[in-house]
Parts: structure tokens; C-alpha cells; sequence
């Protein structure tokens, strides 16, 4: 094993990173982006539905929205425009 380009330390060549937690090529990995997914939506006061977990609500006096998530891609439904851009600014944060 090699140490990663542009990480490399000068005489220390013989060393490697330790990775303490990997996460993407686990069989583990989707369902830990969900959980971490759903718990910031829940936060945002969306409510996930019964019938089908990969689906969530919020109703505000700005309007409806639905967001539908399928593997690592979400749909979204909204009645009001001001609403989403509000959750995507609290995402990208």
C-alpha cells in the first residue's frame, strides 16, 4: 500500500492512513446515509410516513411538501417555491 498523492510524507514512505470508519463499499452504507438523511429531515419537522418510510411530509402555513427518496436520489413535490428553497439552504448546511 501506497500513501495517497499529495499526502505523502518525506521520509516517511513506509507509512499509511488508517481509515477508523469506511463507509462507501459497505453493505451497511445505504442505510446509514438514509438514517442520517431521515434524522436531519425529522429535525427540519418533516414527518415520514407510515405506509412507506422513503417517503416524507411537511405541512406549513407556505405550503405542502413531499420528498421521495430512492437510494441516494430524492423527488421532490412542493406547492409553494419559498418552501424547498428554504430546506435546501438547511441541507447544504
Amino acid at each position: 500500500m501506497d500513501q495517497p498523492p499529495g499526502y505523502v510524507v518525506c521520509e516517511s514512505e513506509n507509512l499509511v492512513c488508517r481509515l477508523k470508519k469506511a463507509l462507501y463499499g459497505l453493505k451497511q452504507s445505504l442505510r446509514a446515509w438514509v438514517d442520517k438523511f431521515s434524522s436531519v429531515l425529522i429535525k427540519y419537522d418533516f414527518r415520514r410516513t407510515m405506509s412507506d418510510h422513503s417517503v416524507f411530509s411537511q405541512s406549513s402555513t407556505r405550503g405542502f411538501i413531499v420528498l421521495i427518496v430512492y437510494v441516494d436520489d430524492i423527488i421532490k413535490s412542493e406547492s409553494h417555491f419559498v418552501g424547498i428553497a428554504d430546506l435546501k439552504a438547511y441541507l447544504s448546511r
